[in-house]
């Protein structure tokens, strides 16, 4: 596990790479250029999630994206659509679309179909849960890491991705949506120390 975990980069807010075999990037946002993404996975369409101009950024002709219906009206080139219980096979690698969803505020409405994912590659189950609070969907998860909003205002707070860790048993957990428009160390800080000696909490470097 910590093999892979050398393979996740931080890019900020919701945004990750994976290195593995595939280059994975996750809801790219203000991301400098990196390496040319094989697949990108885009949770929902709010600007901070689906942004074109970092798409082109990592794009290329044999890139594929993989997204729900209103992400892919904002964008070109091998896009593939699919909904919450969906899965996709992309060379090596397995996707399957997680509903991502709020429970007390009206942000992601759950009627949108919006995504989290699991992404099954190099032997390992990671999923990042896009926008969400702590859903009843979570308890069934079967996940090795977990990428776990923990901001709260427009996804669940530190307190509540508690909650969400405890249910889904991941070996890692990795919190993410701070740092940029909402959220702080501060979420990411009390998300870890809650955790100690229940689940293991690794607090990614933004690069």
């Amino acid at each position: 596990m910590q093999d892979f975990l050398k393979k996740i980069h931080w890019l900020g807010h919701d945004a990750f790479r994976i290195e593995g075999e595939t280059i994975v990037y996750m809801d790219p946002f203000q991301i400098k250029a990196g390496p040319i993404a094989d697949l990108i996975l885009i949770s929902h369409e709010h600007f901070d999630h689906c942004s074109p101009d970092d798409v082109k950024k990592i794009q290329q002709s044999k890139t594929v994206i993989v997204t729900e219906k209103d992400s892919a009206k904002k964008l070109s080139g091998d896009v593939r659509v699919i909904k919450p219980g969906d899965s996709i096979m992309i060379d090596k690698v397995k996707v399957e679309a997680i509903p991502s969803y709020n429970l007390d505020k009206h942000f992601h409405p759950k009627k949108n179909g919006w995504l989290g994912f699991i992404l099954e590659m190099d032997g390992v189950r990671l999923y990042h849960a896009g926008d969400t609070d702590f859903i009843p969907e979570m308890e069934n998860l079967k996940v090795d890491i977990a990428l776990l909003p923990v901001s709260g205002t427009y996804v669940m707070n530190s307190d509540q991705a508690v909650k969400a860790a405890l249910a889904i048993k991941p070996k890692i957990a990795i919190p993410m949506h701070y740092g940029a428009i909402v959220g702080s160390d501060q979420d990411a800080t009390q998300f870890k120390q809650a955790l100690t000696g229940k689940v293991e909490v690794v607090i990614l470097n933004q690069e």
